[in-house]
């Protein structure tokens, strides 16, 4: 830990997690497409444009009028098998999917909540063009949980059942290429309260949900099947969801990291209402630029305008450092950019490396009156183009003075740091689907799945009696490998602990060196330690067959026959070591002389046996 959790609760840290995790099922939550996006690429798309609406409260949400403003066009690819019209809002969506209801219930259960008594399926709005209908479809399953932390309970007010989003396959300017395949997949949605004390507590949490969600044997298991997202605010900041954690291990970093940021525009809006900070409006400067030499503006003024604006109050914090190599500036510069502009310019910056002259500085600062205290901001663009990016500009500035705004960021994983996505989506979004049913949820049945919820301890006990090593057995656990653990050792029935670590030492070991070993997928996996179990290969060939990434059984075979790897046992390892006998009896040398060469085939307890015999002299028991 970084700070201990009295610092976090001077500052007023307030915590909180959404768990997105998809569930195994066969089919998708409102339609019968598959969900193990192995359809072909069918050779045809839809295009799309979409806007913001109104949502059932009449009100649209301010997060999604910017995101629209981008106009982009939105390309779906769509599948032969994993993809149908009701994937692409051209047929009403079908009844919910009983397996997906029977999971979400399951992990209600898992994690003490509640259901309604009728699940109603509602639309949260969506315009960044995951979804082609431009809604999500998402239903309250569960109330009032909670997780226990040590000693403490962080209760979970919400368990959502909801549809994936399409996936990203390309993205430009003016528009975002989706692969349809993956949307509709059943997800279900964690919600903790914002009562987690500090960043190590927030990965610990987030740690165990994972854990609980795998031991229900009712989630899909692999990288992209589950994001956690942070809600973080400081007392004085603002709540800002931190989106898409893959990797835990830089959680309490990056939380760390945004706390930093928000302190730091805490002290800028404090000293900018010490200042009566105030921002002026845009105004057309394109003719201070006509013969300019500032490439960027230059480049632009042929076919656009320059717009310049007088942010009053702002000198010197506009460049002010918030997080490592990012400004107050570069913050403004992020919702300029929601415009399609590739940035804007600011008077804190070295406008001499921009090749500015003094004349155009001169006639800049007269044209927007600035005074001593003040800054400036400057856009050059098409006209529209630049007249929105100066609107969206402005309105960043105006909150640098209330303090630190709303917002969905992402994260810089080579930084540990936190980087603007959009404004935070409000209540505005959300409205009821009217072509599906409401639910009636059977509580008897609910108390039965309540029976029927995995225990933690009796399964830390079956994998303890299978690996017979207790660390091995509470890494498993908290492991997202534990239902690959489960899978293969139900069909190898042996090798428990070498099963273990594999998935937890040496596959965590070749993705550290770049190698892709999650694409090895359990079938083959199951295909390796079978060869094992048969004698054909020793524990040493799972290394150089892991990197060759092979995709099935075949592969696999095609491996062991090309390198080499088949193991060497009985009476040809016993000529082998006769052989290195006659030149050395010391054991170690020994041993090392013949692995050293045969490493990859020989299994070393069979060796030590045989050259123990022999150094007994009696090799003929062999």
């Amino acid at each position: 830990m970084k700070y201990d959790e009295n610092y976090y609760e001077k500052l007023g840290f307030k915590c909180g997690l959404e768990i997105h995790q998809r569930l195994l099922t066969k089919e998708k939550l409102f339609c019968s497409c598959a969900t193990d996006q192995s359809g072909k690429k069918l050779p045809i798309n839809v295009e799309r444009m979409q806007r913001a609406v109104a949502g059932e409260m009449g009100k649209k949400d301010k997060a999604t009028e910017i995101e629209s403003m981008k106009k982009r066009k939105f390309v779906y690819n769509l599948y032969d098998t994993t993809t149908c019209l009701v994937d692409i809002d051209e047929e009403p969506p079908h009844e919910a999917n009983e397996e997906a209801l029977e999971a979400a219930y399951l992990i209600g259960a898992m994690f003490n909540a509640e259901p309604p008594d009728e699940i109603e399926v509602m639309r949260k709005e969506v315009v960044d063009g995951s979804d082609p209908s431009a809604f999500q479809r998402t239903m309250l399953i569960g109330l009032n949980g909670f997780i226990e932390s040590g000693k403490r309970k962080i209760a979970i007010p919400t368990i959502f059942l909801e549809e994936e989003s399409s996936g990203i396959e390309a993205t430009g300017e003016k528009y975002v290429v989706y692969n349809v395949d993956r949307l509709g997949i059943p997800l279900v949605e964690i919600d903790t309260s914002p009562e987690i004390k500090s960043p190590d507590e927030a990965k610990e949490i987030a740690t165990k949900i994972g854990m609980l969600l795998r031991l229900t044997g009712k989630v899909q298991r692999g990288i992209g099947t589950i994001r956690q997202d942070v809600n973080v605010s400081i007392k004085e900041g603002a709540r800002v969801e931190i989106k898409g954690f893959q990797d835990l291990e830089q959680m309490d970093e990056v939380i760390d990291s945004e706390i930093e940021r928000q302190l730091n525009l805490v002290e800028i809006s404090k000293e900018l209402q010490k200042r009566n900070a105030s921002l002026g409006r845009a105004v057309d400067v394109t003719k201070i630029f006509k013969e300019t030499k500032v490439k960027i503006i230059k480049d632009k003024i042929s076919t656009g305008v320059v717009l310049a604006a007088r942010l009053a109050g702002f000198k010197g914090l506009v460049g002010r450092e918030i997080n490592p190599d990012t400004r107050l500036g570069t913050e403004i510069s992020d919702y300029a950019k929601i415009a399609g502009v590739g940035g804007i310019i600011h008077s804190d910056e070295n406008l001499n490396a921009y090749g500015f002259s003094e004349s155009e500085i001169t006639q800049l600062s007269e044209e927007l009156k600035l005074g001593e205290n003040d800054a400036f901001i400057l856009v050059a663009a098409e006209k529209e183009k630049a007249k929105k990016a100066i609107e969206l500009a402005l309105y960043r500035a105006e909150y640098a003075i209330k303090g630190v705004p709303k917002e969905s960021r992402s994260i810089d994983a080579k930084k540990n740091k936190t980087r603007f996505m959009r404004l935070l989506p409000g209540g505005s979004r959300m409205y009821p689907e009217t072509d599906v049913k409401p639910i009636p949820v059977d509580h008897k049945h609910y108390a039965e799945i309540k029976k029927n919820v995995p225990s933690i301890e009796k399964i830390k006990e079956r994998l303890l009696n299978e690996t017979g090593n207790e660390q091995l057995a509470e890494q498993l656990i908290r492991s997202p490998k534990l239902q690959d653990y489960f899978y293969i050792s139900e069909k190898v029935k042996s090798d428990y602990q070498l099963i273990a670590v594999i998935l937890l030492e040496k596959m965590k070991e070749l993705r550290r060196l770049g190698i892709d070993v999650e694409k090895v997928d359990d079938e083959t996996l199951v295909c390796m330690f079978n060869r094992y179990s048969e004698g054909i290969i020793t524990k040493q060939a799972f290394d150089p067959i892991l990197r060759a990434l092979p995709k099935n059984c075949e592969e696999v075979d095609k491996i062991i026959a090309e390198k080499n790897l088949t193991r060497i046992s009985g009476e040809e390892l016993r000529e082998i070591v006769e052989r290195a006998f006659k030149e050395t009896k010391e054991k170690d040398k020994l041993k090392s002389k013949i692995m050293s060469q045969y490493r990859l085939n020989i299994d070393g307890e069979e060796l030590n046996e045989i050259i123990d015999l022999l150094l007994k002299g009696v090799v003929d028991e062999i």
